[in-house]
């Protein structure tokens, strides 16, 4: 376990940022930056691994790319791009490396959710370091908060903080209660040095991710950092959008947040696919010697594990694109809507899995070996798909129940 650093020793550690912007970068020259990093990345994968958190190297690169900031208002000298690249910069990062683009697509989406916070939590965190890195602990019933004057005092222990490592801050969802009772649910923004690191990340896959749980124990947080996800209780409003328009920001995280992540997994599926491809080409069977390219049960499995893979972007991306044109109509999505774009997520992302499967079982022994990437991209695969979004059991009998008549009551959707 990490104890809480010092304000001093965590500035030490980390390297000052020039305040660059990235405002004028276009859609186009994002994905293109994007791109020209997955050889990089690629190279660096084993040793993310290794460190279980996003090497320097990485961490760098991506900083001086700006990418980081795809979704950072302009104002603070973002990119501010178009939904739909919510989903497409992590898909061609994860080509390179699903553990660098998760940690990634999770630390960039938090930039487009600060947006939501009062300007003052915004200027706070932007005003001195505009590339500072935010993690999450969002399981609301993992932390627990009471309202004092001036703001709330928040207990609590969150899982799967994904890129805590290298993060300057922690969103830290809670429930606020009032005499045992619920009254709000809450994510407070919460600097470095106010919370403990746990080192618990020792699993099978993503273990570049570093993804530990964090905890606190009776921290003041003031309220210009405290925001409320409940959207259902009457007056809701995110304070911060009076500031940045662009409906980009306005897009439910409650029912796309997942497709994010989603485009790693697309993206480290698509890596094992070229992967395979590539090795098809260059062997002949050990006991036969003939061509593997030329065996009907090696064509079927690559080419269902590239229909499933191109079904599932072109589905998921899709998906963006409609709840994008949707908000930018002034349109509200329904809960039976949120719940078919979260169903979808993770039927797609279910299909990506099945691709890398069919796969690695081609790969035969060698697939049992670290030294063939496919294993660790495999075993990425299986690690990931644990995640509550693409849960099979979590995400269908919502909205199978809502299409046949049922309600699915949710503060926060």
């Amino acid at each position: 376990m990490n104890a809480p650093a010092k304000k001093e020793e965590l500035l030490a550690a980390k390297p000052r940022r020039r305040k660059a912007s990235f405002a004028d970068v276009s859609h186009a020259e994002a994905l293109q930056r994007a791109r020209d990093l997955v050889p990089f990345i690629r190279s660096q994968a084993e040793l993310t691994e290794k460190t279980t958190h996003m090497p320097d190297t990485v961490l760098e690169a991506l900083h001086e790319s700006g990418l980081f900031r795809y979704q950072q208002p302009k104002m603070f000298g973002g990119m501010e791009l178009d939904f739909p690249a919510f989903m497409e910069v992590p898909e061609i990062l994860g080509r390179g490396c699903a553990s660098t683009s998760w940690t990634f697509a999770n630390l960039s989406s938090h930039h487009r959710q600060l947006a939501q916070w009062p300007i003052e939590a915004q200027q706070e965190i932007w005003g001195e370091n505009p590339d500072a890195l935010i993690a999450s602990g969002i399981a609301y019933v993992q932390g627990e908060a009471r309202q004092v004057d001036g703001g709330l005092v928040l207990t609590g222990q969150w899982g799967f903080s994904s890129g805590v490592d290298v993060s300057e801050w922690n969103m830290l969802a809670c429930v606020v209660k009032e005499e045992g009772k619920p009254v709000d649910w809450c994510m407070c923004v919460v600097p470095r040095e106010d919370y403990e690191i746990i080192d618990d990340w020792q699993t099978l896959g993503m273990r570049g991710t570093g993804s530990r749980s964090v905890r606190c124990k009776d921290l003041f947080v003031p309220q210009h950092r405290v925001l409320s996800q409940a959207i259902n209780k009457p007056g809701h409003e995110f304070p911060g959008l009076r500031h940045h328009p662009n409906p980009m920001f306005r897009v439910p995280t409650s029912a796309l947040g997942g497709n994010g992540i989603g485009g790693s997994l697309l993206g480290n599926a698509r890596a094992v696919l070229e992967e395979t491809i590539e090795s098809v080409k260059a062997r002949s069977t050990s006991y036969t010697a003939a061509k593997m390219r030329d065996l009907p049960t090696v064509q079927l499995r690559v080419g269902t594990a590239g229909a499933k893979i191109d079904g599932a972007y072109a589905w998921m991306h899709a998906d963006c694109v409609e709840g994008w044109n949707m908000v930018k109509a002034g349109g509200k999505m329904d809960v039976a809507t949120k719940l078919r774009f979260r169903r979808n997520s993770a039927m797609a992302v279910k299909m990506t899995s099945e691709a890398v499967d069919t796969l690695h079982e081609m790969a035969g022994a060698n697939g049992i070996y670290d030294r063939y990437p496919i294993q660790r991209m495999f075993r990425d695969a299986h690690a990931a798909v644990g995640h509550i979004v693409f849960s099979m059991d979590a995400q269908m009998t919502p909205w199978g129940l809502v299409a046949m008549g049922g309600e699915v009551k949710s503060p926060t959707r």
